[in-house]
């Protein structure tokens, strides 16, 4: 068991291992999906379809959610996120080879194991909480949503040269970056295999063994994870808070590149958009952190429920006013940071420490399932009734995420 001193070291250690994974992981994921609409719209011919492809990414966070959690509670943090970015790395080769052959369902099955890359980045913030001082832990999850800013900024960007870089071997252009992305998982995988040494979760739990209460009895199963957030009032508005601020934040942002196009957008312009997007996501993470810790994870989460809000709004009635586009995107990353860094501080103070990993695997399940069904009916809702209208759509989640924001600051109010 290790004592103060050395538990502050090993928290240091831990966070900047996860931090440079973290840069990586976000240079993988942005790289690709900057264009995997376009290359959707591409391969299938139809408008309608091409908010499938980051659709299947997002079903694929949810879904191999569940088995890496599943992972990391029996052994830990490291084999987990491990083998995400592995499996990531092959779901970006399977996108390549789809893009080549023109085959539009190996393009779905190729996004969705792709979409391990972002399970592994979500779970880190978990892992970055898992030794972290309850006062400071909204913070330390922040710092490793910060991380991200450097990589995933910079991947829309480097989006057109990486799929020109390959156009000599017959791989299209949008199809290119997400070999790129596949080489930046290995390294980051090894990366995590060799450093994440003690791992987090293990150390946590042995800590909590060694408490006076004993820590209680671990608990696994998604059904524990269940019972665990339906049993706390807060642990359900933090529930609710991520998968609604996720939600909106895919369902506007899947569709955003084709509006875009559509109004005269060429790639480059498209991936600055997407950059000034990613990087409200992620840059001023730390100072959601640090409010949520100041002031309370339950006003931050009406934060971003503002912030989401005037997105919807500025994006709605852009119009081909591609500024306008851009300061809606930007709103729609910074509330989406507030949602997820506030939420997700919330639903670790709000479950024991026995049910943590299992509350935290339902929570990557159910965002990411949400969002999931918000960006297939994206390109529907855009097809029939435009993008204007989606945005609108988008707004209307908001309301069951303010609803029970208001009603927990009312009982913490009635409690003092």
């Amino acid at each position: 068991m290790p004592d103060a001193a050395r538990l502050a070291e090993i928290r240091r250690r831990i966070t900047l291992v996860l931090v440079v994974s973290q840069v990586l992981g976000g240079l993988g994921v942005a790289t690709g999906i900057a264009l995997a609409a376009v290359l959707a719209e591409e391969i299938s011919g139809s408008e309608a379809l091409s908010g499938l492809a980051l659709t299947s990414s997002v079903i694929g966070t949810g879904l191999l959610s569940l088995p890496f959690a599943a992972l990391m509670a029996r052994r830990g943090r490291r084999p987990g996120l491990t083998l995400a970015y592995l499996v990531a790395a092959a779901g970006g080769a399977l996108v390549v080879a789809a893009s080549v052959i023109g085959s539009f369902p190996l393009l779905l099955v190729g996004m969705a194991v792709f979409g391990a890359g972002s399970s592994a980045n979500l779970q880190a913030r978990f892992a970055a909480a898992d030794l972290a001082a309850p006062e400071r832990r909204a913070r330390t999850i922040s710092l490793v949503v910060w991380a991200t800013t450097l990589g995933a900024v910079a991947g829309p960007n480097l989006a057109g040269p990486a799929g020109r870089s390959l156009s000599g071997f017959g791989v299209p252009d949008a199809a290119g970056p997400f070999l790129w992305g596949a080489v930046i998982f290995l390294v980051a995988g090894v990366l995590v295999w060799i450093l994440l040494r003690p791992d987090p979760l293990l150390t946590a739990r042995a800590l909590a063994a060694s408490s006076a209460d004993g820590g209680g009895t671990e608990e696994r199963s998604l059904r524990a994870g269940r019972a665990a957030v339906f049993a706390s009032p807060r642990a359900r508005l933090a529930l609710v808070a991520v998968a609604g601020s996720h939600t909106v934040m895919v369902s506007v942002m899947v569709m955003t590149p084709v509006d875009l196009s559509h109004h005269g957008a060429d790639l480059e312009l498209i991936g600055l958009v997407i950059s000034g997007h990613i990087a409200g996501m992620y840059a001023f993470s730390p100072v959601m952190g640090w409010l949520a810790d100041r002031l309370g994870r339950v006003a931050v989460i009406g934060l971003a429920v503002g912030l989401l809000a005037c997105a919807t709004v500025l994006a709605g009635t852009s119009d081909g006013d591609h500024a306008r586009s851009a300061a809606g995107l930007f709103l729609l990353g910074l509330g989406w940071s507030a949602g997820l860094v506030a939420g997700s501080a919330l639903l670790t103070d709000s479950v024991p420490q026995s049910a943590r990993a299992a509350a935290q695997g339902l929570s990557d399940l159910t965002m990411n399932a949400a969002a999931g069904v918000g960006g297939a009916l994206a390109g529907l809702v855009v097809a029939q009734a435009g993008y204007g209208w989606l945005n609108a759509l988008a707004a209307t989640l908001l309301l069951p995420v303010a609803a029970l924001a208001l009603l927990g600051r009312a009982g913490r109010a009635s409690d003092g």
